[in-house]
């Protein structure tokens, strides 16, 4: 099999974000889980699949891309907001709360060694140390998340004005790439930071994410298939990377990544397998495979304790790492 991963020609006009027309349903058990109650009513002619060319910034993420892709992000993948985040992840059925988990949690200030004046200047006391934390926390409640997740360095924190008029961080998307915070090593689609190239999507790779599916003759994606392959992932790359970096902060966010794909494009067992193919060989939305993107409503949206449960389940069924 040969994927064509390379870029097509894309404009470089750079249009707002905005919700497109909600697609119909072709009837299948993957239509009515993914968004099966819309909420929201989207605009006719957005959300138009182009995409990235040459001069396009893009994540490791295919989320991410797909939603770039799309132009619910800019789609030149530059000056990016949390709030543009928050956005366009609650199209693809994110709670607001979770949407804005994420989108915080990658805005804060990844930890760098700090550089002392001299050898033995001495470390901040604890009670400064608990104010300082408590202020940045008090004028931004993210504060709270773990900066591990972060990925923004203080040689390129970057601000700009918003519609309120306040100053808020921007980011460009390559800037996830940024190795130890979301991005990790065992990507399904993506070469380990050791290997030389953590961000581009690798046909050889994304052919072995194809060819594990094996329910429905191959239509479908079971949990099974999926956790099966991240153990195999882990088993083929500690033996080809004698420096993998992949302990239980790493391993929670790739069953997350499974989780996330079996709930938003599935129903939470299972994805048809044309939507992946969609989703990892052109980081493009399945809309026209029949999944529908939209604002889910309140009690369907998925939100941290269900992404959470899901997550556990598949991580019981990987078993020890």
């Amino acid at each position: 099999m040969t994927l064509n991963l390379l870029p097509k020609p894309a404009s470089t006009a750079r249009p707002q974000p905005t919700p497109p027309r909600m697609s119909t349903s072709t009837g299948t058990f993957l239509d009515k889980s993914s968004a099966e109650e819309n909420t929201t009513p989207l605009d006719k002619g957005t959300g138009t699949y182009t995409p990235s060319s040459p001069s396009d910034l893009r994540s490791p993420c295919p989320m991410i891309n797909a939603l770039a892709n799309h132009n619910y992000l800019f789609h030149d993948g530059r000056n990016i907001t949390a709030a543009d985040f928050s956005s366009a992840m609650s199209l693809v059925g994110l709670s607001p709360f979770l949407g804005a988990l994420f989108s915080n949690a990658v805005f804060l200030e990844h930890p760098t060694p700090t550089p002392t004046s001299s050898p033995s200047a001495p470390a901040p006391g604890f009670f400064a140390s608990f104010l300082s934390r408590l202020r940045a926390i008090l004028a931004n409640p993210w504060e709270i998340l773990p900066h591990r997740l972060g990925v923004l360095l203080p040689c390129n924190l970057r601000t700009q004005t918003n519609p309120e008029g306040r100053k808020v961080r921007v980011l460009n998307l390559d800037q996830l790439s940024l190795h130890g915070a979301i991005e990790h090593d065992i990507s399904l689609s993506r070469r380990d930071t050791l290997q030389g190239d953590n961000h581009t999507p690798q046909a050889d790779l994304i052919e072995q994410i194809l060819s594990a599916a094996s329910s429905d003759g191959g239509k479908t994606f079971s949990m099974d298939d999926l956790c099966a392959l991240r153990r195999r992932r882990i088993e083929t790359q500690r033996l080809k990377n004698p420096e993998l970096q992949y302990g239980p902060f790493e391993h929670e966010l790739g069953c997350g990544e499974i989780a996330l794909l079996l709930k938003v494009f599935g129903d939470g067992t299972r994805v048809r397998s044309d939507y992946l193919r969609a989703f990892f060989v052109e980081e493009r939305l399945p809309i026209k495979e029949g999944w529908r993107i939209g604002r889910r409503s309140w009690w369907r949206a998925l939100g941290l304790v269900g992404l959470k449960w899901t997550v556990e389940k598949v991580k019981r069924r990987i078993g020890s790492v």
